[in-house]
């Protein structure tokens, strides 16, 4: 089963392979921009809807231990819309310190803004 054109031929292909994965293939910058932006809407999106439901969770489950009506319920759904948010601007200031330093590293050294400096 182990014959040596068997082996030879293996190497040949596992060389091929190794050469075909070494190749640079051109990137699509734009579609990776695009993929990028998708992620980062859909990872501020979720984590708004997840303090939401933190809160309506928690609301409710003091509500049902309290027997009180939905106060608890009211409460702690804005408390949760209000974490989603500060969650939600904070990823926000993060993604723009992340694009000002992506911006700076491309810009040559002796090179100005539009502003001048």
């Amino acid at each position: 089963m182990s014959d040596p054109d068997h082996r030879e031929r293996m190497t040949q292909l596992e060389e091929r392979i190794a050469r075909l994965k070494g190749k640079d293939v051109p990137a699509k910058p734009h579609q990776e921009e695009h993929y990028s932006q998708a992620h980062l809407a859909w990872r501020m999106v979720i984590e708004l809807v997840v303090g939401l439901l933190i809160g309506f969770g928690i609301g409710f489950g003091l509500d049902s231990l309290m027997g009180t009506l939905p106060v608890f319920l009211v409460l702690f759904t804005l408390l949760g819309l209000a974490a989603g948010i500060k969650t939600m601007m904070r990823s926000a200031q993060e993604i723009q310190q992340q694009a000002g330093e992506a911006a700076q590293e491309d810009t040559p050294k002796g090179a100005k803004d539009k502003e001048g400096r």
